[in-house]
């Protein structure tokens, strides 16, 4: 007998933004539903789809109804509510179905950026200088300039554009107010670091293994900050989106290469991740490597930094979702 295989995922709901891209970025799931959901058929599997929409409760009771031997968890939390994402994860814990990706602690730590950075400080890694900073705070600031200001719990660069790095007071101040006016939330404030920028993606469970690395390369004009904006990745009209790109493998010697791979794992085990996670790195000025990012359970749609990564691995995108639902059984 085939074995059943549930793809849960977030019911995108793009009539809460007001702008053509960002209804473009809360439909971009869909996308990702569809190539998994036939990646699965063709290997074999009976596959249904469950969209989950608010209130939590409601999400669960559809939950607990669920007759399936896997969960494929693309669940990225409700709009405007990153931290249900974790909640999610948790219920499927709770009752006690299998599901594929990292646990809900890890996804609840990997969202909180500050306490992650801490625990990345505490085992040795290095990760920018950074302060949590309000409209009512600003005055304690005590970083080098230039710093970029981020929301302090969001992901899939929400909140990042040209304007997230400063290099003055009042931009400071002005980023701040406006990350705290939208997502009603302090700032997190780190000192930019400008170097290479990297990427790469950890596969596994009690023997993890890192893919190749991809590095972003930026072609951007001189004044325009090299960062991995919200536009970088949604609006084709950009000129983040028409200048960025990812090279995999990233052409980097192989010492950097084994200092990449080594300091992953380290910040995947740290977060007690399973399944699959991703770790954003920056070189500084010195050459060291900065973390500036650990995703749990990151995009995994064909286009995306994950797949083309197992591509340069020699997988297959059929092969590469069949890893992911291997490592949860």
């Amino acid at each position: 007998m085939r074995q059943r295989i549930t793809i849960i995922y977030n019911a995108p709901n793009p009539d809460l933004y007001s702008t053509t891209v960002e209804k473009k970025a809360s439909l971009a799931i869909l996308d990702g539903v569809e190539a998994i959901h036939q990646a699965l058929i063709e290997s074999g599997y009976t596959v249904v789809r469950l969209p989950l929409l608010p209130p939590l409760e409601s999400a669960k009771e559809s939950l607990k109804c669920l007759e399936t031997d896997l969960v494929f968890n693309l669940f990225e939390g409700f709009d405007g509510c990153p931290e249900t994402e974790a909640t999610v994860a948790n219920f499927l814990s709770e009752l006690e179905l299998t599901y594929t990706g990292c646990h809900g602690s890890a996804l609840s730590l990997g969202l909180d950026k500050v306490k992650t950075k801490a625990r990345l400080e505490a085992i040795g890694i290095d990760t920018p200088r950074y302060q949590l900073l309000g409209p009512k705070t600003i005055s304690l600031f005590h970083l080098k300039y230039p710093c970029i200001v981020k929301p302090c719990a969001e992901d899939g660069s929400n909140g990042i554009s040209e304007e997230s790095v400063v290099h003055d007071f009042a931009s400071l101040e002005r980023q701040v107010t406006t990350v705290n006016k939208c997502f009603g939330r302090r700032a997190l404030v780190e000192e930019f670091v400008d170097g290479r920028e990297f990427n790469i993606t950890v596969l596994g469970t009690n023997e993890p293994k890192a893919l190749p690395a991809s590095e972003i390369v930026y072609s951007l004009p001189p004044e325009i900050p090299r960062i991995l904006s919200f536009s970088a990745k949604w609006d084709p009209q950009s000129i983040y989106f028409e200048r960025t790109k990812a090279v995999c493998p990233a052409e980097i010697d192989l010492e950097l290469r084994k200092r990449i791979i080594q300091t992953a794992l380290l910040a995947f085990r740290l977060l007690g991740s399973r399944g699959y996670a991703r770790v954003d790195f920056r070189l500084d000025t010195e050459e060291q490597l900065n973390v500036i990012e650990v995703n749990p359970n990151p995009d995994i749609s064909p286009d995306a930094g994950a797949a083309l990564q197992a591509q340069a691995a020699g997988m297959s995108y059929n092969q590469f979702i069949e890893q992911i639902v291997q490592l949860a059984i």
